[in-house]
């Protein structure tokens, strides 16, 4: 039962098309209802088409296209052995069958010869039919039948579709003059994308419009009241509130922290999405893409993966590359997408950036996309030339129209992306984190390890500042030990067994506690950071978020904060965008690929980044 809906009928108005609805219905046999879904302009008519087709009996099954006496006279032939297939007819129409089959439906014809009573006949039948239908036009039978089809498709575009306004420049067609220029083109997009990154800010961020605070700024407050709530734990249950304290609120929050400018991101984005101009970043860049060996349509992959500044994810755009039909071009798309910004990446950037880039978010965020785009392109010309070599295929898009986003469908996209960010927190990145606090709590130093420690610390810190407030020298030798502790810990003697090679790119072991963690989720090192610089925290009412502590750390400076951000953007995908490389290459060969090179390629660019600023600045 089937009823076609003709949507954006005042779009073809605006091109000068009249579309005869009546007409066409009589030539396609179904009902066919113009709507404006948008204005909510035939959603009764639809109702009613919908009801009046499932009242009928039999739903209309009409032998619409002629294939042409020599064609038609082998369909029957087939049509007339599939009647004899009493299963099969049951369900499907022999004609269609037979058509199927002829035209070499490879899913139809695995499925009709299992389930068929006499396949062998069928199989017999079929080849016959289609040996004859190609000697006699000397094409193959697919092409043949293809060609039909749109002959009927043209026949009635000409019968039904009446041009009263032909050759006339619509909207489109004049931004599109501007907007795809060679030249203005590339300039209007990275104005577009600026502009993205500082409107997200300056909203989430910096303006402080919600009664006295920034977006931000409010979530920020309820973790640290909600820290407040359970400091009372501390003395006389020192695990559950470091569990509470440090691995939830102090792992979770701070993913969550970012949930205001995640949200705003997503919106923006949206927008651009539904306003059409999205697949115009695909004609813009597609000359670009094919010199550095990738295939045009891969740009809808990477943009997907977060290509357009974030708020993508690259598990959806490694499955997008199921669009291209060459599989070499597949295969490069598949290993660089992950290196887009996708919404995972977005929390380290900013966090990082509120610390020690404050006066320059949106530039910092901008120049990050920018080299996200040359890290791609660089490993895309890499992977051509010495891994996957082969040529590349044609691209061909048709560009949409533009539209004005509609609130209620930018809010939806916004919501839908935000939720699963927010669900992803609250269960992926919880259970990583607790257990991860585990790994950083246990084991315990003994009584006599702490007393030890505790009284070296003691000495330090007067020594350090004599005339200081007993309470400030307390503090100081707590996150001493408590620092201490966590180097004791298993994650801590990871950390710190991975450091000497890690230093070069100037990581010390907390920060590889996080980056281990970041290869189940990137969102992950927000977390474990939080945790790490949260342990030893007594005094709630002192609680910095990790941005501030960070930005204290002397350990810390711009450089290195600069080189883990780079780090963070290429090394290894997540865990769930290797398991989907793994099932969209067929081979675990590949995930793992894509796995170490991203990991050596983001750190030899974290070690340039960090010794190269280290001795310039």
């Amino acid at each position: 039962p089937l009823v076609l809906v003709f949507n954006m009928m005042d779009q073809s108005d605006r091109k000068g098309q009249k579309i005869d609805i009546e007409r066409m219905s009589k030539l396609l046999g179904v009902r066919v209802v113009p709507t404006i879904g948008n204005k909510k302009q035939g959603m009764d008519d639809i109702l009613a088409a919908l009801q009046g087709v499932a009242a009928e009996e039999k739903p209309r099954l009409s032998d619409l296209i002629n294939y042409g006496h020599e064609v038609e006279r082998e369909i029957i032939a087939v049509a007339d052995i599939f009647a004899k297939e009493s299963t099969l007819c049951s369900k499907y129409n022999p004609r269609w069958l037979a058509i199927k089959m002829i035209e070499k439906d490879t899913i139809v014809s695995d499925q009709v010869l299992k389930a068929a009573a006499n396949p062998e006949v069928i199989r017999k039948a079929v080849d016959a039919a289609i040996g004859r239908i190609e000697d006699h036009w000397d094409d193959s039978s697919e092409t043949i039948i293809a060609e039909r089809r749109y002959g009927f498709a043209a026949g009635v575009v000409r019968q039904c579709v009446t041009l009263t306004g032909a050759g006339r420049r619509d909207t489109t067609d004049k931004i599109d003059a501007v907007v795809c220029n060679k030249v203005l083109g590339p300039v209007i997009l990275a104005g577009v994308v600026y502009s993205l990154f500082l409107s997200t800010f300056k909203l989430a961020d910096e303006w402080e419009w919600v009664f006295g605070k920034s977006l931000t700024g409010w979530v920020e407050t309820f973790f640290e009241k909600l820290s407040g709530l359970i400091a009372g734990l501390q003395q006389g249950h020192p695990a559950i509130h470091s569990l509470l304290n440090d691995g939830v609120i102090g792992g979770v929050g701070g993913v969550i922290s970012f949930v205001p400018l995640i949200f705003c991101m997503f919106l923006f984005v949206a927008v651009l999405e539904d306003t059409g101009y999205v697949a115009r970043i695909a004609f813009i860049l597609d000359k670009a893409l094919k010199s550095f060996g990738l295939q045009g349509k891969s740009i809808l992959a990477m943009i997907v993966s977060g290509g357009l500044g974030g708020g993508g994810c690259a598990v959806p755009g490694v499955m997008a590359t199921r669009t291209l039909k060459g599989e070499k071009d597949r295969l490069i798309t598949i290993l660089v997408a992950p290196l887009m910004n996708c919404g995972a990446k977005m929390p380290v950037y900013m966090m990082i950036i509120a610390a020690f880039f404050a006066t320059r978010k949106a530039e910092m965020l901008f120049t990050l996309w920018v080299l996200s785009w040359c890290f791609a392109l660089t490993a895309a010309l890499f992977l051509r030339k010495f891994v996957v070599k082969g040529e590349q295929t044609p691209f061909v898009m048709e560009l949409p129209t533009y539209h004005i986003p509609t609130l209620k469908g930018v809010l939806l996209h916004t919501r839908e992306r935000t939720w699963l960010y927010v669900k992803k927190a609250g269960t992926i990145i919880l259970a990583i984190n607790v257990v991860l606090w585990a790994l950083m709590y246990f084991p315990r130093l003994s009584e006599d390890e702490e007393h030890v420690i505790r009284a070296g610390a003691t000495q330090r810190a007067i020594a350090a500042a004599a005339d200081a407030p007993e309470q400030d020298i307390e503090r100081q030798v707590e996150r001493e030990v408590a620092a201490q502790q966590l180097a004791n810990s298993v994650a801590g003697r990871l950390g710190r067994a991975i450091e000497p090679v890690s230093r070069l790119a100037g990581f010390k072991w907390k920060t590889n506690i996080a980056l281990i963690g970041g290869f189940a989720a990137k969102e992950v090192v927000i977390g474990v950071l939080g945790t790490a610089y949260s342990m030893g925290e007594t005094d709630a009412a002192e609680s910095e978020s990790l941005s501030r502590r960070l930005a204290d750390d002397p350990d810390w400076n711009p450089v290195k904060a600069f080189a883990l951000m780079i780090f963070v953007m290429v090394y290894a995908p997540c865990f769930v965008t290797v398991s989907v490389i793994r099932r969209e290459t067929g081979s675990w060969k590949w995930a793992a690929f894509a796995t170490a090179y991203t990991t050596t390629f983001g750190f030899i660019l974290a070690v340039i980044i960090f010794q190269v600023g280290s001795r310039l600045f």
